[in-house]
């Protein structure tokens, strides 16, 4: 059984008591014992308890004088759903041979009903609670371990960038069109290339359109291509950026960028999943995975009539929004050591190392241009630097933003 299901670390937990009186002061001593967040069910019979087994509890707190079936037949059941299951039997049955039996069913605790179990129900919970929570801590940390070896190109420990990894590992193997949205810099093709690349189209072309970049009176050739002699200059027939990515992934960076004569196109080639060549009356039928960027708030673009609203619905069926680098604490250390060395390395440079100082300075700065200002500011500091170590003192900062320091280079 997949362990994995529960939410977080909130210990799911069944009572099957048929005394309700005695369910319910056995649930509020558990609320009031356990320091771990819980969710309690109460069960009156052991077939109430197994209709609702797919919700795969953590514990299992049960009587075995069940009004519906023997107390060993729903231990025997609860066993053979999951082996790692918690069991505490707690019940009136005083018989040896039940008690034996009840053992060889692999319950962790028998406890005796009596005024005085209570002691003994608070020691047996402490010691499952403690180990079901490492379980769990266990469990979340192989998936965040799966996690970093499928996406070990993109870097980063922090609660966002992890809340990230989680995100993309839902949406990477459908063909839902998919919108990244952050400010400049932080990662938004990176984010496109991994999920192409861990998508069943890894084996297709993923083509990256920067569209700001193209020159608007040749964008429209440069996505659907052209035929020969379809304008002045066209000599040959050009093929277009959706027939190359035709099985994979079209990667289209800055969309907000685009123009509105444009974008109609491009929304009239995403409905209807075909393209004509500038020049022809053919359609060519493909299939593109569609995913698209922005720096932009496209809602508000749409607002003041930059953005075509029916394209931005079409773009958005999921949304994954990047945290600028000044929100993912330690790391900007992590990031900058990598980009440190990597300079190094390519430079043929002896090891340098950051000091304590000039990390300090780099979580304080701002980071408005987020990893790829980092990354400049890593390697322009290591050219700099006359020591092995990168102090205070040798970071060169170019921007206007608040920081440690700031040094503008004249020729």
């Amino acid at each position: 059984m997949n362990r994995g299901k529960n939410r977080g670390k909130i210990i799911k937990v069944f009572i099957i008591e048929d005394d309700e009186i005695f369910a319910k002061t056995v649930q509020i001593f558990l609320r009031n014992t356990m320091k771990s967040e819980l969710d309690i069910y109460r069960f009156t019979s052991g077939s109430e308890c197994l209709e609702s087994i797919h919700l795969n509890p953590n514990l299992v707190i049960v009587d075995l004088n069940l009004p519906d079936m023997p107390g060993l037949q729903l231990l025997s059941k609860l066993r053979t759903h999951d082996e790692a299951l918690k069991i505490i039997v707690l019940s009136g049955q005083r018989d040896v041979k039940i008690t034996i039996d009840v053992f060889k069913q692999g319950v962790d605790y028998y406890i005796l009903k009596s005024a005085n179990c209570w002691d003994e129900l608070k020691n047996a919970i402490a010691k499952v609670g403690a180990h079901i929570q490492l379980q769990l801590e266990v469990e979340s940390l192989k998936d965040t371990i799966v996690n970093r070896n499928r996406y070990s190109n993109i870097l980063g420990n922090s609660p966002e960038i992890l809340k990230i990894l989680k995100v993309m590992q839902k949406v990477e193997k459908s063909s839902i069109t998919v919108l990244i949205t952050g400010e400049s810099g932080t990662g938004k093709e990176l984010i496109a290339q991994t999920l192409h690349y861990n998508s069943p189209r890894k084996k297709k072309n993923f083509i990256p359109i920067n569209v700001p970049a193209i020159p608007q009176d040749l964008i429209e050739s440069e996505l659907f291509g052209h035929e020969k002699g379809a304008f002045t200059g066209a000599s040959r027939k050009r093929i277009g950026k959706f027939e190359d990515a035709d099985g994979g992934t079209l990667f289209l960076d800055e969309i907000g960028e685009m123009s509105l004569d444009l974008q109609s196109k491009l929304l009239r080639v995403l409905q209807e999943k075909e393209v004509v060549r500038v020049g022809s009356n053919k359609t060519i039928s493909m299939d593109v995975r569609i995913v698209a960027s922005t720096n932009k708030d496209l809602m508000m673009e749409v607002r003041e009539g930059r953005f075509r609203e029916d394209l931005y619905y079409r773009l958005s069926g999921f949304f994954i929004n990047l945290p600028p680098l000044r929100e993912r604490g330690n790391d900007i250390t992590l990031l900058a050591k990598y980009f440190l060395n990597l300079f190094c390395k390519e430079n043929k440079l002896p090891d340098i190392f950051l000091g304590k100082e000039a990390i300090a300075a780099l979580a304080q700065h701002r980071w408005p241009g987020n990893i790829r200002e980092l990354k400049s500011i890593i390697d322009r500091s290591a050219l700099l630097c006359e020591s092995l170590q990168i102090n205070r003192a040798d970071l060169v900062f170019d921007t206007s933003e608040p920081g440690p320091r700031h040094v503008k280079l004249s020729a």
